[in-house]
C-alpha cells in the first residue's frame, strides 16, 4: 500500500494551498482519513481527519475555520484546503490511513 502527498510549496502569509494524496493498495473508501503536520523542533501533530465516506469531519482547534478536508472516493485521494495560511503553519504535511504513513509534502509560509 502507498500514500503519496503532493501540492506542497512556499506560499506568503494569507495565502492558500490545497494538499493531495494519492492512496492505493487498500480499499480507500472503508478507511477514514488523517492528516498530520511535523513542524521542526516539534512533535507530530494532528490536524484534520475524514470519515471513510466524508459525511464526518474533525479539526486542530489551530486550524479550525482554515483548513477544510475533503475525499474522492472515485479518485482514491483524500484533499487538504488550507486557506489564511500563517507563518506557524508551515511543516511538513502528512497523509495517514489506516496503518498506512505517506512521506508527507513541505508547506512554509513566509514573506
Amino acid at each position: 500500500a502507498q500514500l503519496v502527498e503532493s501540492g506542497g510549496g512556499l506560499v506568503q502569509p494569507g495565502g492558500s494551498l490545497r494538499l493531495s494524496c494519492a492512496a492505493s493498495g487498500f480499499t480507500f473508501s472503508t478507511y477514514g482519513m488523517n492528516w498530520f503536520r511535523q513542524a521542526p523542533g516539534k512533535e507530530r501533530e494532528f490536524i484534520a481527519a475524514i470519515s471513510s465516506l466524508g459525511g464526518i469531519t474533525n479539526y486542530a482547534d489551530s486550524v479550525k475555520g482554515r483548513f477544510t478536508i475533503s475525499r474522492d472516493n472515485a479518485k482514491n485521494t483524500v484533499y487538504l484546503q488550507m486557506d489564511s495560511l500563517k507563518p506557524e503553519d508551515t511543516g511538513v504535511y502528512i497523509c495517514n490511513g489506516k496503518t498506512y504513513w505517506g512521506q508527507g509534502t513541505q508547506v512554509t509560509v513566509s514573506s
